[in-house]
């Protein structure tokens, strides 16, 4: 794996993302995964499903010395993987939009630098190990080969490190839950507690806050819902970690909430924008990549 990105010195704005709302709305966008390509590497090679997505280069000759958004393609076959796959997100749900977004918002406001790119990976590609942080999104509906459960549990041991986003409901949770203990049978998740570092690391996150998918977001406005209708308990966000023998963190599993959709669709409504991305899903992810590759 490569040397993790330097301890980066943050220079965050209490006003940045207002900011960058008002003078930087428009290059964002949408999409729920459809017209994937499944020889596609990396999030620019798919058209945006909503407002566009920002561009950027940076310095010639350090083009590989940035953080990378590393997306796991991966294959249905949870439990839970009926649901997802009839509704035809799995994946590659919010790409590339939410990919994008997210690196650009990266690079604006903190000191990181971010690939223009981002990057779609297989567990078993030998390249996974030149990517510190991967992202699986809606993983009710994801299961592991038996390869995979071995090249995740060396990827995350070594210093990688796995963020899991976007599902709903205690199916979608189970399913999660027993993927892991494929990978670690000997540890368990735990709920991480609002005073862990990672709250403070660049924003100050006082709240587990819930994002919708965009629909119920824009609709909360008149109903005050913000969850999806699944089993179990959907209303109450969770955010859960697994730990390595010394403590540091490997997974971290953002539940009943859509931070991808947050990052993705921040063009669509002022509204939307306001209420979840800007307050709760970029602050968030900000967070969880920067204390990721810092820690």
């Amino acid at each position: 794996m490569k040397r993790r990105l330097p301890l980066l010195v943050v220079f965050v704005a209490v006003t940045g993302l207002v900011m960058a709302q008002r003078f930087g709305r428009g290059f964002w966008g949408g999409g729920e995964g459809g017209g994937m390509r499944g020889d596609a590497r990396t999030a620019r090679e798919i058209p945006s499903h909503s407002t566009g997505t920002p561009m950027w280069e940076n310095r010639k000759g350090f083009e590989k010395d940035v953080f990378t958004f590393s997306r796991v393609r991966y294959s249905p076959g949870g439990r839970f993987g009926g649901y997802y796959g009839r509704r035809g997100g799995g994946w590659a749900t919010d790409l590339p939009d939410s990919d994008l977004n997210l690196s650009y918002r990266l690079q604006q406001m903190t000191s990181m630098k971010c690939s223009p790119d981002g990057r779609i990976i297989e567990l078993t590609d030998p390249d996974l190990f030149e990517y510190p942080w991967i992202y699986i999104v809606e993983p009710g509906g994801f299961g592991l080969t038996d390869p995979e459960v071995a090249a995740l549990r060396k990827y995350l041991l070594n210093g990688g490190f796995l963020m899991f986003d976007d599902f709903w409901g205690e199916a979608a949770w189970l399913n999660v839950e027993r993927e892991m203990k494929r990978v670690f049978p000997e540890r368990s998740f735990a709920e991480l507690p609002l005073d862990h570092p990672l709250y403070t690391c660049v924003f100050q996150i006082k709240s587990k806050g819930q994002v919708p998918n965009v629909r119920t977001g824009e609709e909360s406005q008149y109903t005050g819902v913000t969850w999806e209708m699944h089993d179990g308990d959907t209303r109450t966000v969770h955010h859960r970690a697994i730990h390595d023998d010394k403590g540091r963190m490997m997974v971290f599993a953002a539940h009943n909430t859509d931070n991808g959709d947050g990052w993705e669709r921040e063009g669509e409504y002022e509204y939307y924008f306001k209420n979840f991305s800007e307050r709760i899903a970029y602050p968030l992810g900000i967070n969880v990549v920067f204390y990721a590759m810092t820690h």
